[in-house]
């Protein structure tokens, strides 16, 4: 058997699949993301908080990475980042961006579009230090995406660093908030079935409408 042929043997939608009352569905996405996000977490779904944020990098190629979802408020998604990386910089040349999160377990997925600005300070310093010691500590030891040289020395720098100063916070650290101007919430069913349910913002209104598989 081919790559091709086991790849097309293997199972598309979730086995247990949950109902989508789409006649239901609040009038705010928002509203419907966290329900879909509490019943992710109280069903074990693995990693519930992992998503895929696309950003364009400043010469207008597309580039996607996974990071955790850190709140959702009436602002919008919340993720945190060193804003002197990829992903800041990226986002300081075009605020624009895509965030993608699958529950294969209950063949969900929510995709949103939006722009992304920096959050208050104190948002930004609570959750670095929320951050486990050993997570701090490889968030300073280098510069992120570039490669490694003389790793020990980085991180012995980066570990007396965190030691000396318990509530030292980098000053490109920041939390960064997706502002959604699209939210799209897809459920498979039995038999391939499956349901897309897109708002869209327009004139601060949300509106809703079914779409197509």
């Amino acid at each position: 058997m081919t790559l091709r042929e086991d790849l097309r043997s293997l199972k598309v939608f979730a086995t247990d699949p949950q109902p989508f009352d789409t006649d239901a569905a609040p009038a705010d996405p928002l509203a419907l993301f966290e329900t879909w996000l509490a019943a992710a977490i109280a069903a074990n779904v693995s990693a519930p908080h992992a998503m895929v944020l696309a950003t364009v990098t400043p010469d207008g190629a597309p580039t996607a990475r996974t990071l955790l979802l850190k709140d959702v408020t009436a602002e919008g998604l919340w993720f945190a980042s060193l804003s002197g990386g990829p992903k800041g910089r990226d986002l300081r040349h075009d605020d624009r961006c895509a965030l993608v999160l699958y529950w294969r377990e209950q063949g969900r997925q929510i995709r949103v579009t939006g722009t992304a600005t920096i959050g208050p300070r104190a948002v930004s310093e609570r959750d670095f230090l929320a951050r486990h010691p050993k997570a701090r500590v490889a968030a300073i030891a280098g510069e992120q995406s570039e490669p490694i040289v003389d790793e020990s020395a980085a991180m012995a720098a980066a570990e007396a660093r965190i030691a000396a100063d318990e509530d030292y916070v980098p000053d490109d650290w920041n939390a960064y908030v997706v502002a959604p101007d699209m939210i799209e919430f897809w459920q498979s069913g039995p038999d391939r079935e499956q349901v897309r349910l897109r708002y869209v913002l327009r004139n601060e209104n949300w509106s809703s409408a079914l779409i197509w598989p």
